[in-house]
C-alpha cells in the first residue's frame, strides 16, 4: 500500500484523529531472521474516547503505542495520526509530531530526578523555547489543576508515587496535545492512587482528548469508553463499553465511596469545573514552532550539572591543572622574552637605527665612502617605497661608529697603567680588552655608572664596570692609562689587505666615566669618542682616514627605525647592533624553549581531553533513560546534542576559571621562589591570558564532549526509556 493518503481518504476520515491502516511491525534479530511483532493492525481512534489496549505482556501493545507516539518509525503500513502520515514523516518532522500532538505518560513515570516538580513540567516548554514567565505561569497552572502546586520546588524523590504520576501527566498534557498516550498508568499505584488518576485521565478524554491506556488491569479497561484486545500481534476485540458514562466513572458504589473519602487532596484544587487543557490558538501555535535554544539549553545543562557537582568540579579541577601549567609556561616564556628585551633596550634607542658590515671569522670589514653614499641611496629609496617621508642625510642624521670584538677582529686591544709612574710597563700589567667600542650618538650621563663626564672628541676613555671589578682602583676615574690598538688589516680603506704599518697605535688617555651602556658590559670593554679615535688614528698613521665599521641613523620614531631594520634584514652583507643581533638570537631560543614547554604543558590538556571525554561517556549511558524522555516529548536530536554540548561548554568555562586561580597561586609560589633564590622572577602575566585559558578549555571540552553529546543524539528512544 503506498505511504502517501489522498485527499479523498483523508476528507472521508476527518472525523478520526487517529487511523490505523494495514501496520505490520517486524524486528530483526539476525541478518537473515527477523520476528514480527505486529500483524496487520486496523483500527481508528476518534477524539474524546478513553480506549484501553489490553493484551498479555508481549502481546504487542506497547509495540503498537510507540508507533503511534512516533517514538518508533521503521514500519510497513500507515498510521495517520492528527493530519499526518507517520510513515512518510522525517526524523525532524516526528519529533515535532511528539512535542506538539502526544503526550506519554509512562508507568516508571520518568521524571528526571535533579529536576524540580516545576522544571520536570516545563521541560517540554522549554524544547519549545517559550519564554521563561509563560513557562511558569502554565506549568503553575497545570500542576495545580492536578493538585500539586504546594509541590512544585520538591524534587520527585520527596513524591509519593501518586504525585509523580500526576507531575507526568501534567507534563503529558503542559504542550497542549491530541493524544494521550498512558502506559500502565496505574500499574506501581495502590488502590487509592490508582483512582485517583484514572479520575484525572477520564477528565481529560471528556475535555476532547483521545486518551489511550495501555493496561493489564481489568478494573481500568473497565472504565474505559472503549476497549481494544490484542494478542501475539492481532487484534482480536476491539469493543465499546456499553456501561461507560461521561460523568461518571464505571466504579461499584463501594469503590466511589472510597475514592470519594480518598480525594481530597486533589478536590482541594481540582474539579470537575476547571479545564484540565486549554484550545490551542494561533499565538500558541506560532510559538510550538521555535524548537530549543542555545541559552535555554544552557540553562537545562547548569541544572544537570549541579545535579552532578562534585563529580564536574572534580572534572573541571583536573582540566584546570593542565590550564595552570599553560598559563605558568606562557608567563616564564614572555617574562624571559620582556627581560632580555628590556635589557636590550636599556643600551638601544628605539629612534636609532644601527648598521654594521657582517664580519666573517677574524675579518674586519668598514665602510668606504662609496659604500656610505650607494648604501643611503638605497635605504632612501626602500623608505620611499614604503611611503616613509624620512631621508637619511649625511649631514644631518648619519654617525660613523667603530666597534670590534677584538677576539674575533684582525685587531687587538690592551690597557696598561704604569704603577711607577716611570713609563716601565710590565706585560703582568696588560689588561686585554674584549671589545672597543666608540660613543653611539644616543648616549648621554643617564648611562654613567657612577659619578663621571662622558669621552668627548677632547679625549679621554670610558671604561666598564668589569673592569674595575676585577682589577679596582687602578683603573678607577682620573686614572691616565694607556690604550695600544694593533691592527694587522687596513682599516683606512675599508678593504681587507694586510696593513704596511709594523708599529701599533699606542693612546694615552684618561679615564673620565665608567659606563653600563652595552650588553658586552659584563666583559672589559673600553669606550672612545669616534671623532676622537678618528684624529688620533689620522695623527698617528700620518693623515690616513680611520673608516667607520658601523652607521647611526637617528630616525624621526620608532616606526622608521623599524623600517630601516627591516631593510637591513634584507642585506646578506649587513647586520644591526650586538644588542639586536643577541636580542634576536636571544628570542629565537626563547620562542623554541617556550614551545617546547607550551607543548609539555599541552600534554597535560589531551589527558584531560580524554578525562571529559569519559565522564561524558559515561554520563549519557547513566542519563539514558532521561535522553529517552526528552525524545518522547518532541526534543530533536539536534536539541539532544545541544544540551550535552552546553553541559561541556560549562565544564570549560569552569575549568578556565579554576585554571587562572591554580595558574595565579603557581605564579605567586614561583615568583617568590626566584626572588629568594636569584633576586629576579622573569615572569610576566598579560592580560589576554585570561582569554586564552578560557579559550583553551572550552575549546578543549566541547570538542572532547562532541562524540558522546553525537552518541546521546543517536540514541534509539524505544531503547532509551527502556533502560534502567
Amino acid at each position: 500500500m503506498e505511504k502517501n493518503v489522498s485527499q479523498d481518504i483523508q476528507k472521508e476520515n476527518e472525523e478520526y484523529i487517529l487511523k490505523i491502516e494495514n501496520v505490520n511491525k517486524k524486528y530483526k534479530i539476525t541478518n537473515k531472521s527477523y520476528f514480527q511483532a505486529l500483524y496487520s493492525i486496523n483500527v481508528t481512534f476518534k477524539k474524546g474516547e478513553l480506549v484501553s489496549i489490553i493484551g498479555e505482556s508481549g502481546s504487542g501493545k506497547s509495540t503498537l503505542m510507540n508507533l503511534i507516539g512516533g517514538l518508533d518509525s521503521d514500519f510497513e503500513g500507515n498510521i495517520i495520526a492528527c493530519g499526518k502520515n507517520l510513515n512518510t514523516l522525517s526524523d525532524k518532522e516526528l519529533d515535532k509530531y511528539r512535542k506538539d500532538n502526544v503526550g506519554f505518560v509512562f508507568q516508571s513515570f520518568n521524571l528526571i530526578s535533579h529536576l524540580s516538580i516545576l522544571d520536570n513540567v516545563t521541560l517540554a516548554l522549554t524544547l519549545s523555547n517559550i519564554s521563561e514567565k509563560e513557562k511558569v505561569r502554565r506549568a503553575t497552572e497545570m500542576l495545580k489543576l492536578v493538585g500539586l502546586s504546594s509541590q512544585i520546588k520538591k524534587k520527585p524523590t520527596q513524591l509519593s508515587g501518586g504525585q509523580k504520576q500526576r507531575v507526568a501527566i501534567a507534563r503529558a498534557l503542559i504542550n497542549n496535545p491530541d493524544i494521550i498516550i498512558a502506559d500502565e498508568p496505574t500499574g506501581a499505584l495502590d488502590t487509592t492512587t490508582t483512582l485517583q488518576i484514572l479520575k484525572i485521565l477520564k477528565e481529560i478524554a471528556d475535555s476532547g482528548k483521545l486518551v489511550i491506556m495501555v493496561t493489564h488491569s481489568e478494573k481500568v479497561a473497565a472504565i474505559s469508553s472503549r476497549v481494544v484486545e490484542i494478542s501475539d500481534g492481532r487484534i482480536t476485540s476491539d469493543h465499546p463499553n456499553k456501561n461507560y458514562d461521561k460523568n461518571k466513572l464505571n466504579l461499584s458504589e463501594e469503590e466511589i465511596e472510597f475514592l470519594k473519602s480518598n480525594t481530597n487532596e486533589i478536590d482541594e484544587e481540582y474539579s470537575k469545573d476547571d479545564n484540565i487543557i486549554e484550545e490551542k490558538s494561533p499565538k500558541k501555535t506560532r510559538k510550538l514552532k521555535q524548537n530549543l535554544s542555545y541559552l535555554s539549553a544552557i540553562r537545562l545543562s547548569f541544572h544537570n550539572m549541579w545535579a552532578s557537582k562534585i563529580k564536574n568540579f572534580l572534572m573541571a579541577f583536573g582540566v584546570a591543572i593542565g590550564i595552570g601549567s599553560l598559563l605558568l609556561m606562557l608567563c616564564f616564556s614572555s617574562g624571559i622574552t620582556d627581560y632580555i628585551s628590556n635589557t636590550m633596550e636599556n643600551y638601544s634607542n628605539p629612534k636609532i637605527a644601527t648598521i654594521k658590515s657582517r664580519s666573517e671569522g677574524n675579518s674586519l670589514n668598514t665602510f668606504t665612502e662609496e659604500d656610505i653614499a650607494t648604501l643611503t641611496n638605497e635605504i632612501n629609496n626602500y623608505l620611499a617605497e614604503n611611503n616613509s617621508d624620512f631621508e637619511v642625510d649625511e649631514n644631518e642624521n648619519l654617525y660613523y661608529g667603530f666597534e670590534v670584538i677584538t677576539m674575533t677582529a684582525n685587531l687587538t686591544a690592551t690597557i696598561s697603567y704604569d704603577l711607577n709612574d716611570d713609563g716601565d710597563i710590565t706585560q703582568d700589567e696588560y689588561l686585554n680588552i674584549t671589545y672597543l667600542y666608540t660613543t653611539p650618538p644616543y648616549y648621554n650621563e643617564d648611562n654613567l655608572w657612577e659619578d663621571g663626564e662622558m669621552s668627548t672628541a677632547d679625549g679621554g676613555i670610558m671604561v666598564s664596570p668589569a673592569i674595575v671589578e676585577f682589577f679596582g682602583d687602578i683603573y678607577s676615574i682620573g686614572k691616565t692609562v694607556t690604550l695600544t690598538i694593533n691592527v694587522n688589516t687596513d682599516i683606512s680603506s675599508g678593504t681587507q689587505t694586510p696593513s704596511s704599518r709594523q708599529s701599533p697605535i699606542v693612546l694615552y688617555e684618561p679615564i673620565t666615566a665608567i659606563v653600563d651602556t652595552s650588553v658586552m658590559s659584563m666583559f672589559p670593554v673600553v669606550y672612545i669618542d669616534y671623532k676622537h679615535l678618528a684624529a688620533e688614528y689620522s695623527r698617528l698613521t700620518g693623515g690616513e682616514t680611520l673608516s667607520p665599521t658601523t652607521l647611526y641613523i637617528r630616525t624621526p620614531d620608532s616606526e622608521t627605525t623599524d623600517l630601516i631594520n627591516k631593510y637591513i634584514a634584507t642585506r646578506n652583507d649587513l647586520t644591526g647592533s650586538i644588542e639586536e643581533s643577541l636580542a634576536g638570537m636571544f628570542n629565537e631560543m626563547m620562542d623554541t624553549i617556550g614551545t617546547s614547554l607550551i607543548i609539555i604543558s599541552m600534554i597535560s590538556l589531551v589527558v584531560s581531553a580524554i578525562m571529559i571525554l569519559v565522564v561524558m561517556y559515561m554520563s549519557v549511558t547513566e542519563r539514558t533513560k532521561e535522553i529517552g524522555v526528552l525524545k518522547s516529548i518532541g526534543a530533536r536530536k539536534k536539541d539532544i546534542k545541544r544540551i550535552f554540548t552546553s553541559e561541556s561548554f560549562l565544564v570549560g568555562l569552569l575549568s578556565g576559571i579554576c585554571g587562572l586561580i591554580f595558574g595565579g597561586i603557581l605564579y605567586l609560589i614561583v615568583y617568590l621562589v626566584l626572588i629568594n633564590l636569584i633576586g629576579i622572577a622573569p615572569l610576566s602575566f598579560k592580560w589576554y591570558y585570561i582569554f586564552i585559558a578560557l579559550g583553551v578549555s572550552t575549546v578543549i571540552s566541547i570538542l572532547s564532549g562532541l562524540w558522546p553529546a553525537s552518541k546521546a543524539a543517536r540514541l534509539d528512544p524505544v531503547e532509551a526509556l527502556r533502560r534502567e
